[in-house]
């Protein structure tokens, strides 16, 4: 394991001495429910390096839940649109076709969302079990995501001795934090290889990395789980500059979360990679302990809850974008568009080209 592995103190531990007196008072970071929150989300993009025939896709949000409703959306474009969806995993997209004659394609997507706070009542029973079927969907491996061989081996040495399943996403939670790390190098949000993420020992890694491996430790401890795609809309509440987004320009706030199927509580909340987001990009001091007063509460509110400034597009892997030739994608989580010379980088929005803003709608 990499000699840059982060080893987690627990809150109880005795707080370490920090040279930094700004930091003496701890930060508040406690989401909760309650009012929500509309926002619309414009996507635009404006292709200038396809060469012939081009397709398009955009995320549209897909999640209807009691932290989201994803409402109306329209567009406009001098392409050939629709909507669609992926039919294994009902992740909802706009399609559209472009000709080789178009001189200047291009389309704008408005989405209308709601979101609100999220955070677990750990006193609360859960009173609306999930289906069998549904649990066992979300317990399956995926092309990025597998739950046999080092990553099961991974998982019984995270969980130890742990049987409930509340124990073990503890467990695991605490294991991803003090050993995985926010690598700002990582191009996007990641590629989400768990599998050679720990056969190679390098843990470090962006939201789709970190949160994915969180997902397939838990998966392969036989606790159901999921990664959810979406964006950040708008700066944080509590003022940590890591964990919101400038709504004038959205195109690299990207965010995947995860939720855990705990049977006493439902579907629960979970964000570890935004505590190492925070530890090694809120200051210039990379920040190696939990205790710590900038990261003790996103660590606490974190597991089990997050801010509702993000939207989720879907929980979707291995997408299959109607009309493709090229394969399935990971995740569905940023534009995608195809020519005959292949796949846009859909990390390089300048390139792409596209731009994507976010407005607060306040009644």
């Amino acid at each position: 394991m990499s000699t840059r592995r982060q080893f987690v103190q627990t809150a109880a531990a005795t707080a370490a001495v920090f040279s930094l007196p700004a930091f003496a008072q701890e930060r508040r970071f406690a989401p909760q429910p309650g009012d929500w929150r509309t926002f619309e989300v414009t996507t635009r993009v404006d292709l200038h390096m396809q060469q012939g025939a081009t397709q398009l896709w955009l995320p549209i949000p897909s999640i209807d839940s009691e932290w989201q409703r994803s409402l109306e959306s329209s567009f406009t474009s001098n392409g050939s649109a629709s909507r669609g969806a992926d039919r294994a995993t009902g992740a909802r997209m706009l399609q559209v076709a472009f000709d080789a004659t178009n001189p200047k394609p291009f389309v704008e997507l408005t989405t209308r969302v709601q979101t609100r706070n999220r955070a677990a009542d750990w006193t609360a029973r859960n009173t609306s079990p999930e289906d069998a079927a549904t649990l066992a969907f979300w317990l399956q491996p995926t092309a990025l995501i597998p739950t046999g061989g080092i990553v099961r081996e991974t998982a019984r040495q995270a969980v130890g001795d742990a049987r409930t399943d509340a124990d073990k996403v503890r467990r695991i939670y605490d294991w991803i934090v003090g050993n995985a790390w926010r690598e700002p190098k990582v191009r996007g949000c990641g590629e989400g290889d768990i599998k050679t993420m720990l056969e190679t020992g390098d843990l470090g890694g962006k939201c789709a990395d970190i949160n994915a491996l969180f997902v397939g430790l838990c998966r392969s401890a036989g606790v159901p789980a999921r990664d959810i795609y979406g964006l950040r809309l708008a700066p944080s509440a509590f003022g940590y500059r890591e964990l919101g987004g400038n709504s004038a320009s959205l195109k690299g706030a990207q965010h995947c979360r995860a939720e855990v199927y705990l049977r006493a509580h439902g579907w629960v909340a979970m964000d570890p990679a935004d505590v190492a987001k925070v530890m090694r990009q809120e200051t210039p001091e990379w920040i190696k302990s939990v205790t710590h007063p900038l990261v003790a509460p996103v660590y606490r509110g974190l597991y089990g809850g997050w801010e509702g400034n993000w939207v989720g597009f879907n929980t979707a892997h291995d997408v299959v974008l109607p009309g493709s030739r090229l394969g399935k994608l990971g995740f569905l989580m940023y534009p995608v568009a195809e020519d005959k010379q292949g796949r846009f980088d859909s990390y390089a929005p300048d390139d792409f080209k596209y731009q994507i803003t976010a407005r607060e709608i306040r009644a």
